[in-house]
């Protein structure tokens, strides 16, 4: 026994008890104590010098606390933290994201006529991520399609030549699809041969390029027939994916968790590098 813990004590002070500090992650579902809400993270952001959290709630209300104490996440009381600093890219030494050795001390070149047309803004981000500082150093742009419905009419405006070729990368190229007619018919266009080349991967959409394990899954959850393959991913995952933003938040979530090549499927990396070959060899 200690006696020296004898004498006259305040009972009613609380006893200081240490909550967990979590940083906050898009898609966890919070409580905010004071006033009852109950959301999933959408957004964090500073505002007036400090962080800010938008928690939506499953009616598609948002509102926006201080980060701090006065949280519950899965009924514990937590410290909620800005979030946590990305780890940096796991890319060896003088090389590129892509692999490639990195070409030290010079500048980007001016973009060149030749371009790189994908299908939508998440292939373009993708390829950007992964073969930015490639493009760069050769001066070739990327550029989202947003389909490739009208793809015969955009190439023709284009006018590909000798000295203006482009590479196009399809979602879902496959034998006897809509893509791979659309692909022929542009192909048979006059101008088109030796100056335009069409690849494409097997994938309903470029977010199957990145590889299950890299997200920490076994595979690619199938989404019922009927749905739209996004907005199912991101339900099957439990991420918020009733809007555009959860989409987009959905993606960028994704897109984080790819550092280099070696994150992406070969059947993907295999046509990028044969665009890029195209575009930069005489």
């Amino acid at each position: 026994m200690d006696y020296q813990n004898w004498g006259p004590r305040d009972m009613s002070a609380p006893v200081r008890a240490e909550l967990p500090e979590v940083p906050v992650e898009r898609g966890m579902v919070l409580e905010d104590v004071q006033s009852g809400w109950v959301g999933a993270v959408t957004r964090v952001e500073k505002s007036g010098g400090m962080h800010v959290v938008a928690l939506e709630d499953r009616r598609g209300k948002s509102r926006s606390f201080r980060l701090g104490f006065g949280f519950l996440l899965e009924g514990q009381a937590i410290r909620l933290m800005p979030p946590a600093p990305r780890a940096a890219a796991n890319v060896p030494a003088g090389r590129t994201a892509s692999g490639s050795v990195r070409v030290e001390g010079q500048r980007a070149q001016v973009a060149k006529a030749s371009r790189i047309w994908v299908e939508g803004k998440h292939d373009a981000e993708l390829v950007e991520k992964v073969w930015g500082d490639d493009l760069r150093v050769e001066g070739i742009v990327v550029e989202p399609l947003h389909g490739i419905d009208d793809l015969a009419a955009a190439v023709a405006d284009f006018r590909p030549g000798p000295s203006r070729r482009l590479g196009v990368l399809v979602d879902h190229l496959v034998p006897n699809s809509k893509e791979s007619r659309i692909a022929d018919a542009v192909m048979a266009s006059p101008g088109a041969a030796g100056n335009v080349l069409i690849v494409g991967h097997p994938y309903i959409d470029v977010w199957q390029a990145i590889r299950p394990a890299v997200l920490g899954i076994d595979r690619w959850p199938a989404v019922p027939r009927g749905q739209d393959w996004k907005t199912g991913i991101l339900k099957a995952f439990g991420w918020p994916h009733a809007t555009k933003e959860d989409v987009g938040l959905g993606w960028q979530k994704l897109l984080g968790a790819v550092r280099t090549y070696a994150d992406l499927e070969p059947s993907l990396l295999g046509r990028v590098e044969e665009v890029i070959d195209f575009l930069t060899v005489p």
